[in-house]
């Protein structure tokens, strides 16, 4: 996808965030009255006036950052702005001019970009007034608005999309609805065509989204913003050695042999009884969410001191919202230098603390130094071939007739509980129906039994497998 770029730059605290938000029509961007919540670059598609384009909010912009973090925040913005086909200066018509904007304005008008000064906190016409001021900064045009009211935003769309480039559309993926009837004829077809039925036929997947997306998971300051700037090869992110660095999710786009990836860096989530902070309270809540938008999560854990009780509950989170998932032991480089921690105690602790992530597959490397980072996204496309694989319908009813023959489900109140036929219904997870005549005798214990011999035979690690018995229909021919 080719889009046109919008970024959105500004001093702290103007109101950039909220104009973002403005732009593409739900709050993405944290709002908060505390300086400096945007810390990193934070896309999202938007329209003006039927012309898509890619927004970027910004975290302040400060001629001369006293802080490290300041810096770094700086050096995100300067990357935005040369990204960007179009600039929006947002000012604070309350704050008056400061030597700061006459700064920034400087700088802008290096880069050669178009500008549009836009005036902010105008949310009446008593305010028009104090935005006249801005006149003085030389640009032959101003926008007067009102981002949390929406006043103004007409004018700046229209003026927005006659200076904004043309750009190529993105394909929409569709999800079909599940038909139980037609699902269910299918696979009793299958299973009454016997073992001839589909031998030489190839386990299909469903057509590939544009992109594979990751969300990188992790309690605060485990390094998910060191290890996302490792796979990119450049620092997209802002790293900083003071927990909370990253408060909205990020999103950073990335192809490797010709595969799309796109990399959703989250903040750090605490357990709830620690998040004392109404905003951290939100961010978290921000990260969780990041969960249900991707395919795969990374739930990256601390080798020095092995899985947490919050990390198996993230690890609860991803499998309940149906999500693939990689654990990433990271800090490895440290761990390994410890006696008593190595590879094969990590793997009994990750089993023992969380048995409900089994069927994730595990890796050791340091995000730091790079040592291990390197087999991250094969990994992710294994996992997604997995999450994203249709099993053909008879493969799957020869699999359940050996699997009933091997341990048949057990009885319910002295009367046989049977299972005619299964076949699969969505992929993304993989999710397959079983008819049966039964449905409330097949006890928690079967249905693990069925997903275990379900995982082994067909290769499915890394994604959660959802099983659903339904009744068997009663037909004329009495099936």
């Amino acid at each position: 996808m080719t889009l046109p770029v919008v970024a959105i730059v500004g001093r702290p605290n103007v109101g950039k965030s909220t104009l973002f938000n403005r732009i593409v029509g739900f709050q993405k961007a944290l709002v908060h009255d505390r300086p400096g919540v945007t810390r990193d670059r934070l896309y999202e598609r938007a329209e003006a006036l039927g012309r898509s384009f890619l927004a970027i909010d910004t975290g302040g912009l400060e001629p001369m950052p006293e802080t490290g973090l300041l810096q770094s925040m700086r050096e995100q913005t300067l990357v935005a702005v040369e990204e960007a086909d179009v600039i929006l200066l947002v000012v604070d018509a309350r704050g008056g001019i400061t030597p700061a904007d006459s700064e920034v304005v400087d700088m802008l008008r290096r880069s050669k970009k178009p500008v549009m000064l836009v005036v902010n906190k105008v949310d009446g016409p008593k305010h028009e007034e104090l935005a006249t001021e801005f006149w003085s900064l030389g640009f032959p045009e101003m926008f007067a608005i009102s981002a949390s009211h929406g006043r103004g935003m007409w004018e700046l769309h229209e003026r927005l999309n006659e200076l904004l480039p043309e750009g190529e559309e993105e394909e929409v993926e569709v999800v079909a609805p599940i038909d139980l009837e037609a699902l269910e004829d299918v696979a009793a077809a299958a299973a009454e065509a016997g073992e001839d039925a589909e031998d030489v036929e190839e386990d299909k997947r469903a057509p590939a989204p544009n992109e594979i997306r990751i969300a990188v998971l992790g309690r605060p300051n485990i390094g998910k913003s060191t290890l996302v700037n490792t796979l990119l090869g450049h620092d997209r992110h802002l790293v900083h050695d003071m927990p909370g660095t990253t408060m909205d999710p990020v999103d950073s786009a990335l192809e490797v042999d010709g595969e799309r990836y796109l990399l959703v860096d989250t903040a750090g989530v605490r357990r709830k009884a620690r998040i004392d902070d109404v905003l951290e309270r939100y961010v978290s809540l921000r990260s969780i969410k990041a969960i249900e938008r991707c395919h795969i999560s990374l739930l990256v854990i601390d080798g020095t001191i092995g899985p947490t009780d919050q990390d198996a509950k993230l690890a609860q989170l991803v499998r309940d919202r149906g999500r693939g998932l990689i654990v990433l032991i990271n800090k490895w480089d440290l761990a390994k230098n410890n006696d008593e921690m190595h590879s094969s105690l990590m793997a009994e602790e990750l089993e023992r603390k969380m048995p409900h992530a089994a069927w994730a597959p595990h890796l050791f490397i340091s995000a730091k130094t790079g040592k291990g980072t390197h087999r991250v996204l094969p990994m992710v496309k294994g996992v997604f071939n997995a999450f994203n694989r249709r099993i053909p319908t008879g493969r799957i009813n020869k699999w359940l007739d050996r699997a009933l023959v091997a341990h048949s489900p057990p009885q319910r109140h002295h009367h046989p509980v049977k299972i005619y036929y299964a076949a699969q219904a969505r992929v993304r997870p993989p999710t397959l129906v079983f008819f049966c005549n039964t449905p409330e005798g097949i006890h928690e214990t079967y249905q693990r039994y069925l997903e275990g011999r379900l995982r082994d035979h067909f290769a499915l690690e890394g994604t959660p497998v959802r099983l659903h018995f339904r009744k068997r229909r009663k037909t004329e021919e009495g099936r």
